[in-house]
């Protein structure tokens, strides 16, 4: 549960484990047992938590307040520092200031600023279809480190430019980001062991993070692999609301098929272990001693 003052920066939790770990939040619920697991930190995206909360897919259809709404959720119930996916600003400078802004007071600390062309967004980074000119996405993260009022938070350039144009633009983009000032990239859509030991050795010494996805064509890589390669920081995008989905769906098709007369459902086994956990992320206990103390 989140307290006043307690959230430590990401530059902290970047020192303290290398690489720093990040599952993917995608609502409150999620997030307290990130923090229960022990890490360090989290990452909110918008793929997931846009899917959890409004059943929509990350294809530019939600804007800013959208996005906030959710962020500001999921922040109340955690005191871990975080990453957020701030898109392309959702909009022109003047938006990308406003963002940074208002993700400053929902207690962001590191905010992820990308090049994809909103009107071509995709889900995956390797489906990126277009990304925009050099000059607008230069543009937007100097208005992004302008806006900044807590020196503390991070910005992280990110470029989408290798499913469209290459990884030699792609990390041509990350350069030119680095130059701006940022303090640190994000080269997204890599899709070979290769890719990552090249852009490990290109810019190690820099914030990197690196997203690793399962069940699609990407190397499974170690975080500890990871770091080696130079990367500061491993996002999971997928695998937390992945395994999550598949469970649900698994348990509403055999009660489907129970309500049905089709095939009996037994009773899960561990049924009561999941109570106490979901008990114990809710803080129950503490509502029942204000309940019963009166508050004292």
């Amino acid at each position: 549960m989140m307290k006043p003052g307690a959230r430590v920066s990401l530059k902290s939790a970047l020192a303290a484990e290398h690489p720093l770990v990040t599952p993917l939040a995608h609502d409150a619920l999620s997030v307290r047992l990130i923090e229960r697991a022990g890490f360090r930190a989290f990452t909110i995206g918008g793929s997931a938590m846009l899917a959890a909360r409004y059943g929509l897919p990350d294809i530019g259809l939600a804007a800013l307040g959208e996005m906030a709404d959710g962020i500001r959720d999921i922040a109340a119930a955690s005191s871990l520092p975080f990453f957020a996916d701030g898109d392309d600003g959702y909009g022109d400078v003047k938006s990308v200031a406003r963002t940074i802004e208002i993700y400053e007071r929902l207690g962001v600390g590191g905010i992820l600023i990308e090049d994809q062309q909103r009107e071509r967004k995709q889900q995956r980074a390797d489906g990126a279809k277009g990304v925009v000119s050099e000059a607008e996405i230069a543009t937007k993260l100097t208005a992004a480190m302008a806006a900044r009022r807590n020196p503390d938070t991070l910005i992280i350039g990110r470029t989408d430019a290798y499913a469209a144009l290459g990884l030699d633009v792609a990390m041509k983009r990350a350069e030119a980001f680095l130059k701006l000032g940022v303090d640190g990239i994000f080269v997204a859509g890599l899709k070979t062991v290769a890719d990552f030991e090249r852009v490990g050795k290109a810019f190690r010494g820099e914030i990197m993070s690196a997203a690793i996805f399962e069940g699609v064509d990407t190397p499974w890589l170690a975080p500890k692999a990871l770091g080696e390669m130079g990367f500061a920081q491993v996002s999971y995008p997928a695998t937390l609301i992945f395994r999550a989905v598949a469970v649900m769906q698994q348990t509403l098709t055999a009660l489907r098929r129970h309500a049905d007369a089709v095939e009996p459902m037994t009773p899960a086994t561990e049924s009561q272990g999941s109570r106490q956990i979901l008990d114990d992320a809710l803080d129950l206990a503490r509502w029942q001693k204000i309940e019963r103390d009166g508050g004292v």
